[in-house]
């Protein structure tokens, strides 16, 4: 398939943004991995071959093109230099309105008038974000979920003007790196997934902060219902007990509802800096957290 896009820049190397970064150049794209912190961007490179490492274990990219894939993927922290000449920019920094429209503004003024602007954002629609940018037709959101390999979709939705031309070019750039587009048909805070997903999550918290059960317990029922490998709280450590919070006080803000507020529970943990997997405790402990015992699911809490 013909990809319609030379270069791609992504912004931001945490989690994701390395995650968009490795899935685009497996499909032999070049792609710049921006970040303003030098440390971030050495810890990148570990955290992509650990990634290409899975993906290979995966059987979803090929062990004898392993260098040559990281090799597409250079680094820079000037964000001139990553999206000078480039055709699609993925933004990926934290879930904070002032922040991305920041980040959109600077890109709006540093990229060809051409460049196609998407946010990973996992609940601001881009319609928050335009007004930062003078070419509104070119903006939209393109929302993964972690990990992309193993869920290989993309939640595609418009701004207030995104041309027609926009979404068939991303969609078409998404299925050339194997990536299922989805499109979002009408405005949606959490799109679809996470429209569904925060169901699931806010009850969960909501039955620990309540005491009704255990960490461990609500954890087990759900991964022997839904047949999953992991309960709501573990992946909720896996994707930052701080990114949690931060997509419920998105919420929070829209509703102004008091039920929409993040759970006092997520909000002591995090207050002890309990953060999940990247700190090594958060409503487990980690490495090997009790969650991944062959014998977590024949045994019940005391």
């Amino acid at each position: 398939m013909t990809q319609p896009f030379h270069s791609i820049a992504v912004i931001g190397s945490g989690y994701m943004g390395n995650q968009i970064a490795l899935q685009c150049a497996t499909w032999g794209n070049s792609v710049c991995l921006y970040d303003t912190s030098e440390v971030a961007l050495e810890n990148s490179v570990v955290r992509l071959s650990e990634f290409l490492d899975r993906m290979i274990d995966d059987r979803c990219a090929a062990a004898d093109q392993r260098q040559s894939t990281l090799d597409r993927i250079r680094r820079t922290t000037v964000l001139a230099e990553a999206v000078n000449d480039t055709d699609l920019v993925i933004e990926a920094v934290r879930e904070d309105l002032a922040v991305k429209r920041e980040v959109f503004q600077r890109l709006d003024e540093l990229c060809p008038r051409d460049t196609i602007l998407a946010t990973n954002s996992s609940s601001i629609r881009i319609s928050r974000i335009e007004s930062a940018t003078n070419r509104p037709g070119k903006l939209l959101n393109a929302h993964f979920v972690q990990p992309i390999w193993k869920h290989p979709f993309v939640e595609l939705m418009r701004g207030s003007s995104t041309s027609d031309e926009t979404i068939l070019t991303v969609q078409s750039f998404m299925t050339s790196i194997s990536v299922i587009p989805v499109l979002v048909r009408k405005p949606s805070t959490g799109f679809i997934f996470n429209r569904i997903w925060r169901a699931v999550k806010k009850e969960a918290l909501k039955v620990i902060d309540e005491g009704i059960a255990t960490v461990e317990d609500v954890d087990r029922t759900w991964m022997i219902q839904m047949e999953t490998p992991m309960g709501p709280l573990a992946l909720m450590d896996v994707i930052g007990l701080d990114v949690v919070r931060d997509i419920e006080l998105v919420y929070h803000e829209e509703s102004g509802d008091p039920a929409d507020a993040p759970p006092q529970v997520l909000l002591d943990k995090i207050a002890k800096g309990q953060l999940g997997v990247k700190t090594g405790q958060g409503f487990y402990t980690y490495p090997d957290p009790a969650w991944q015992s062959s014998s977590f699911l024949k045994q019940a809490s005391p």
